[in-house]
C-alpha cells in the first residue's frame, strides 16, 4: 500500500512540473508574439493567422491595414498578424501548389456552354 502512495506522489510531482514548463514556454512565445507585433512598420510582408499575406499600409492602434495588391486594402486586428514573411517563403509555398494538366481532357474554352440556356432577363 505505501509503494502506491509513493507513486502518486512521484506521478503528481512530474504533472506539475510538467505543467509548470508548457506554461512557461507559452508565456515566452507570447510575450515574442507580442514585441513583435510592437514592431511592425509600413512596408513589411507578413502573413496572417488564417493564412493571408499582405504588405503593412498602416498600424494605428490594434489594428492593421494591410495591402494584398494594387487598391485593394484590409484592415484586420493586431494579433490576426501571426508572423513576418520573406519572399523565399511565398515563392516556396507557391512551388508548392503545382497543378499539372490533365492531358487525357481535351482543352475547353471558357466561352458559353452550350448546353445551358442563355438566361432571360426579361421575365423579372
Amino acid at each position: 500500500m505505501e509503494n502506491n502512495g509513493t507513486f502518486l506522489l512521484v506521478f503528481m510531482g512530474l504533472a506539475i512540473v510538467a505543467m509548470l514548463f508548457m506554461s512557461s514556454r507559452a508565456r515566452k512565445r507570447q510575450a515574442e508574439a507580442g514585441a513583435f507585433r510592437n514592431t511592425l512598420q509600413a512596408g513589411q510582408r507578413v502573413m496572417t493567422t488564417s493564412g493571408m499575406f499582405g504588405t503593412v499600409v498602416d498600424v494605428d492602434g490594434d489594428k492593421v491595414t494591410l495591402s494584398t495588391g494594387p487598391g485593394q486594402e484590409s484592415e484586420w486586428l493586431l494579433v490576426a498578424i501571426a508572423k513576418l514573411v520573406e519572399d523565399e517563403e511565398i515563392a516556396a509555398a507557391d512551388d508548392d501548389e503545382d497543378v499539372v494538366a490533365d492531358e487525357t481532357l481535351p482543352p475547353t474554352d471558357l466561352g458559353t456552354n452550350p448546353t445551358i440556356p442563355p438566361r432571360d432577363d426579361t421575365a423579372r
